[in-house]
């Protein structure tokens, strides 16, 4: 690579799309530099899925426990505060961690908002000039904000994560990812949980009638949903706050979560000064993950693709780019299935071949009852059901589960959707028994 730049390759963010490439890049010789504003490791490890998961444990604690209280003499409460601050001592020493394996590489970290100037020179807080040969934007997603009287009254989901008290009445705008898994959260924490959806359906990317068990439980332990809400305004009163939806219906409680999204993290990147293309779902990239400009890259949600917005993409995109500047390959970036979960209770996990695709292409759609199967009433969970889905040569393309433990038995079906296995490939992975990849293997 040309040595008259500071840098051979610069990522701009230090989230998963950066430093899952970046770091066995510059053990390669590769001088790579980081810009970060924040912390190291972006959204995920600081304040998307390591945090929530770890919030959400108690619950799942908690929904087992209550499915076995004919056994179990106590069903425990979540202490919330104590929830949130086990939450913060597991995410804490994750920056320093990152850095220290990006820097031991020898990647170099330069802390600030970087802004283009022209196509191979950065301006970092609007003082420090940095060059690269080839630069990677990976700045990932931001909360949406409602355009709304009032939405400066709405929190997003960093501060619900952060709250050291749980407010009783809590008003979540949005039910995607982010609205229901915290409305699982703070229900099962004690709070009065209002959802108030855009449209009439939730998760949209999910089987609908497995999203819709998840609303009709959620409904049952008290969470109240609001279809079609048209919301209007959000006004204070007194130390509470109104919300204005409908036709001209109001709601008052104490605390709102805008919950209506993320929108990609482009502000201020100085785009349009260097000529990089974008509209409102990202940055578009070719096969190669490069912009309109050719020295220029994009990984992870910044991206406008049509894959999930979920971290194995981004750590994928990330291992790519490694390979491409290292000189490992020169193809094309070939995705794997990427699967998804929502970390509801019950979850939903679904990877490859969508049931609506399966049913349209005329592929069979095996559905299993698996509250009824042997593993399954291990537990006692009410709500457990799967939908497989085989081609023409009966080999496994797609898989859908509602369960508490989808996302596992998901995972275990990854290799033989990735890997087109035919049946006696399939029978030959038997599994360590009994768990639920075993299970999973079986219904194949």
């Amino acid at each position: 690579m040309a040595t008259n730049f500071d840098y051979d390759v610069l990522y701009i963010g230090a989230g998963h799309a950066t430093f899952d490439g970046a770091t066995p890049l510059a053990k390669t010789g590769v001088r790579v530099g980081v810009i970060e504003s924040d912390l190291v490791g972006g959204t995920c490890p600081n304040r998307g899925c390591n945090a929530k998961i770890t919030l959400d444990e108690p619950v799942k604690i908690k929904r087992a426990t209550e499915r076995l209280n004919h056994i179990l003499s106590t069903v425990p409460e979540i202490n919330w505060t104590a929830n949130v601050a086990h939450k913060q001592a597991t995410i804490d020493p994750l920056p320093a961690n990152l850095t220290n394996r990006l820097e031991g590489a020898g990647a170099q970290i330069i802390h600030g908002r970087a802004k283009f100037q022209d196509a191979h020179t950065v301006i970092v807080d609007s003082h420090q000039t940095i060059t690269a040969e080839k630069i990677v934007i990976a700045t990932g997603l931001k909360p949406h904000r409602l355009d709304i009287p009032g939405t400066a009254l709405a929190h997003d989901s960093s501060d619900f994560m952060n709250l050291t008290e749980l407010p009783q009445n809590i008003v979540i705008i949005g039910a995607g990812y982010i609205g229901m898994e915290f409305a699982t959260i703070a229900n099962a924490a004690g709070a009065n949980v209002t959802v108030m959806l855009h449209g009439d359906q939730a998760l949209r990317h999910f089987y609908q009638p497995y999203v819709e068990q998840v609303i009709t439980d959620l409904s049952q332990r008290g969470v109240t949903f609001i279809r079609n809400a048209n919301v209007q305004a959000f006004t204070p009163i007194d130390d509470q706050y109104q919300i204005s939806y409908g036709d001209n219906q109001q709601l008052l409680t104490d605390w709102i979560l805008d919950a209506t999204g993320r929108i990609p993290n482009i502000d201020d990147l100085g785009l349009d000064q260097v000529g990089v293309k974008y509209d409102r779902h990202g940055i578009p990239v070719n096969g190669y993950l490069q912009t309109n400009i050719t020295n220029i890259y994009a990984a992870g949600d910044v991206v406008a693709n049509n894959l999930p917005k979920v971290t194995p993409a981004a750590y994928f995109e990330s291992k790519y780019l490694m390979q491409l500047f290292s000189g490992e390959t020169t193809d094309p970036i070939d995705y794997p299935v990427i699967p998804s979960v929502v970390f509801t209770s019950p979850r939903i996990a679904q990877a490859g071949v969508t049931v609506p695709t399966a049913e349209k292409a005329g592929l069979k759609v095996t559905d299993s009852d698996l509250a009824n199967y042997w593993y399954y009433q291990v537990d006692q969970e009410p709500i457990a059901q799967s939908k497989q889905i085989h081609d023409q040569n009966g080999r496994l393309v797609g898989v859908t589960e509602i369960s508490d433990q989808a996302e596992n038995a998901v995972n275990a079906l990854l290799p033989a959707i990735e890997f087109k296995m035919t049946r006696e490939q399939v029978e030959r992975l038997t599994g360590l028994f009994p768990t639920i990849g075993y299970a999973a293997w079986h219904r194949a």
